[in-house]
């Protein structure tokens, strides 16, 4: 295989790493975005089975109350719902995903930045010894 096909194959295969970066990032994002869903918007919730008029409810994060975890002792039927555990489990789960995004698109995008820079190199080496010659 000669040099320059060489090249060319690091270089797809560069490419491949980072879009597999840039794929985990995006499910961390996405995940992050499912965790917000979960803690910063109000919701509904039925009393029991079936129920025409379901309690609604503030978001777990931005309450008016003391806390969001009152309880069903105080009538709040909220409490059971959208629990912490959940939210924090999506976001526990972002972060293996990011970090493992970072460090495949950083290793993918160097690959080709210096894959660049060593063509350049060879480019400008050929040149120099055509001027000497």
């Amino acid at each position: 295989m000669r040099s320059r096909e060489y090249d060319l194959d690091f270089r797809d295969r560069a490419g491949r790493i980072r879009a597999w970066g840039i794929g985990l990032l995006t499910v961390a994002v996405l995940q992050w975005a499912w965790c917000a869903l979960l803690l910063l918007t109000p919701y509904e919730v039925d009393e029991e089975p079936g129920d025409r008029y379901p309690a609604e409810c503030e978001s777990r994060l931005l309450t008016e109350r003391g806390t969001a975890n009152d309880g069903l002792r105080n009538g709040d039927w909220c409490q059971n719902e959208r629990d912490w555990p959940e939210a924090l489990a999506v976001l526990g789960l972002s972060v293996p995903m990011s970090v493992a995004g970072v460090a495949l698109f950083v290793s993918g995008s160097m690959s080709i930045r210096m894959s660049a820079h060593a063509e350049a190199m060879r480019e400008l080496d050929k040149i120099a010894d055509a001027r000497d010659a």
